[in-house]
């Protein structure tokens, strides 16, 4: 099948979506070819900032002391002092409520270590260990990035997919968002292209659009 262009793709998927009472996510999937996913250096796990965003609100959590917490108010959605980490690792309802709520999590670098032993278990196999940030630093532009951030996990299958964007946004920006995942994922296969078997553009509950 002859290669679409990225935009002519994305515009057919979004014409071709019936309309729905809710604003519907936009996806792109990939299947790769002659990669052997039990390896887990071949593996694809990537934080890919979107040129346009989401097209929704991100959560994003910051972990830290007195200064940190200070820079991230009105900024960060969460904020969780190293007391309160404590008692929430003690918690695993808690804890699992804390992982659900927030999509992306930010931690003053010398707290990683405890993170990771805590709360390492309820964070890890979501793929939301946080991002590790020096203590005094300021993490706004941080959280500005991981607002416009979507991760890209294969784990060990041949067929996964991301998010794009939403139906409401202008095609072009959907088309670019889809580019720069496609680029990204491309680069860390062994083969570049040639590893890509196919790749699909769908809303949530419209039918998929091929564009490789």
């Amino acid at each position: 099948m002859a290669e679409k262009t990225t935009l002519a793709a994305v515009k057919k998927c979004l014409e071709s979506s019936p309309q729905r009472k809710f604003v519907e996510t936009v996806d792109l999937a990939i299947n790769l070819k002659d990669v052997d996913l039990s390896v887990p250096k071949n593996r694809i796990q990537e934080d890919v900032v979107l040129p346009h965003g989401r097209g929704k609100a991100l959560k994003v959590c910051v972990i830290g002391g007195a200064e940190l917490a200070a820079k991230a108010k009105g900024v960060a959605d969460l904020i969780i002092t190293p007391d309160e980490l404590g008692k929430i690792a003690d918690d695993k309802k808690q804890a699992k409520k804390m992982a659900s709520q927030c999509d992306y999590f930010i931690a003053e670098a010398p707290l990683m270590p405890q993170i990771g032993k805590r709360l390492g278990i309820v964070l890890a196999p979501r793929g939301k260990m946080p991002k590790p940030i020096p203590p005094g630093a300021d993490p706004k532009p941080m959280i500005d990035n991981l607002r416009k951030s979507v991760s890209v996990r294969s784990k060990d299958r041949r067929t996964f997919q991301a998010p794009v964007g939403t139906a409401d946004m202008p095609a072009e920006e959907i088309a670019d968002n889809v580019d720069a995942i496609l680029k990204r994922v491309t680069g860390k296969l062994e083969k570049g292209r040639h590893n890509i078997d196919s790749a699909y553009v769908k809303t949530t509950m419209g039918p998929a659009e091929r564009l490789l």
